[in-house]
């Protein structure tokens, strides 16, 4: 059993996470437009770009994690050594240097390159972690909903405390707020990192770790049928899911035409947030965890569907529903990465070769592709909408209405209708791990 105390200590890990994360997903596209200049499409574009990185980089991180081997283990290491550059870049990246147009387009892709490479380095030995601490199922998604909900809290500092922050430490230059604002979270992030590497513990040791090679470990990849399956997942539903957040706060300030009630919103929808994936665990000890998982899904999607119809001088049951929205969304959210766990064991029962790390780099790959195809496709809907900041357009709000229910809405149906593919439920976990003890008893 894991304890209380090492899956808080754990938790810490993605609250630092998630003051980068989170800032990302809600501030990065207007801090870009609205703050220091840039058109959206080229914002776009930026994010979608640097992904391109990540299909070298997240393997090889992976991989590297997974060969990893010292006093500490082979993922808790990177939280030590990575914690202060991981802050560094978080700060270059709400930095606004003066230069012209052009050179603040090249600098904000360089520093955003920068900041997704320190992510990946960190992030990919953290999450792999989560899948090492403990063998069994339901500690598992345990370990998760303790994640996540420590996450969350981290995503509620972010939408509570940002924009107030921006004001106090800026004082009319918001530019300024930003890179303060960053700085103080940056600092608060790497201290945590410290403690969820001093506050938890590797167990589950695989035979194979370090002995197989990167072509070998990609090979034995491929052939998990699983985890093909939650890599689309991961793509489809991080892009409705950022598209939603990212304009979140166009969509109170040109739709509901509530520019002071934009950190309120955003805030309700992180603390239903927070709920949900409290209530993962309480939920995966009653139904099963794919069929619960599809079920979200779709209740999210009706959410979104209903929110699209609120007038928009009902803002509070907006709020109301983008409250809802998170509650269901996030509650699926443990499921997913406790799956990802149980995807590395069922690819250990099949080919024989445990691939922990880069399985999660696998997943968290196409994850950031969701992060910038939803990012992308904000900047990009809202360049074709004719968007131009503090300008209020009746068809800019309409196309801003649409983006933010109608299209996250789809993106939870295919999820769910994709989920069909995945076969992991509890009877086969159970298979999984008896074929896995036999073999290392044998």
């Amino acid at each position: 059993m894991v304890s209380v105390r090492e899956k808080i200590a754990y938790g810490l890990g993605d609250t630092a996470s998630n003051f980068i994360f989170q800032t990302v997903m809600l501030f990065l596209t207007f801090y870009y437009t609205d703050i220091i200049g840039l058109a959206p499409a080229a914002v776009g574009t930026m994010f979608l770009v640097v992904r391109v990185f990540d299909a070298v980089t997240d393997p090889l991180m992976g991989a590297l994690a997974d060969k990893t081997n010292t006093r500490w283990g082979s993922y808790r290491p990177y939280l030590l050594w990575l914690a202060l550059p991981f802050a560094l870049c978080s700060v270059l990246a709400f930095t606004s240097p003066p230069l012209p147009e052009e050179g603040k387009l090249i600098y904000a892709f360089v520093t955003y390159a920068l900041l997704m490479l320190m992510y990946t380095a960190i992030n990919i030995p953290y999450s792999a972690l989560g899948g090492v601490m403990s063998a069994d199922a339901s500690e598992r998604v345990s370990i998760q909903s303790y994640r996540f909900v420590f996450a969350m809290v981290g995503g509620l500092l972010v939408t509570t405390f940002t924009l107030p922050l921006v004001e106090f430490f800026g004082e009319g230059d918001q530019a300024l707020g930003y890179q303060q604002t960053m700085i103080a979270m940056s600092i608060v992030g790497m201290v945590l990192f410290l403690l969820c590497f001093a506050g938890t513990k590797e167990r589950v040791k695989p035979s194979t770790q370090g002995t197989v090679t990167i072509k070998a470990q990609l090979r034995a990849l491929w052939q998990n049928d699983q985890c093909r399956v939650l890599c689309v997942v991961a793509v489809v539903l991080l892009t409705g899911m950022v598209l939603r957040n990212t304009l979140a706060i166009y969509y109170v300030k040109y739709v509901l035409q509530r520019p002071d009630e934009v950190t309120l919103f955003v805030t309700a929808g992180m603390i239903g947030s927070i709920i949900g994936c409290a209530l993962a665990n309480p939920l995966a000890n009653r139904m099963c965890k794919v069929k619960a998982y599809m079920l979200l899904q779709l209740i999210s999607a009706v959410l979104c569907f209903i929110n699209y119809f609120v007038p928009p001088d009902m803002w509070r049951t907006a709020m109301g529903v983008h409250f809802l929205w998170g509650l269901f969304l996030q509650m699926a959210t443990p499921l997913l990465w406790a799956k990802i766990a149980d995807v590395v064991d069922y690819g250990e029962s099949t080919t024989g070769v445990r691939m922990t790390g880069i399985t999660y780099s696998t997943v968290v790959f196409f994850i950031k592709v969701g992060l910038a195809v939803g990012g992308a496709l904000a900047g990009w809907l809202l360049a074709i909408y004719g968007y131009q900041p503090n300008v209020f357009e009746a068809s800019v709000a309409h196309g801003i209405i649409v983006s933010f229910c109608i299209f996250p809405a789809i993106a939870s149906i295919a999820v769910a209708i994709i989920m069909r593919w995945y076969t992991l439920d509890s009877q086969k976990m159970e298979s999984v791990q008896a074929s896995l003890s036999s073999g290392k008893a044998g």
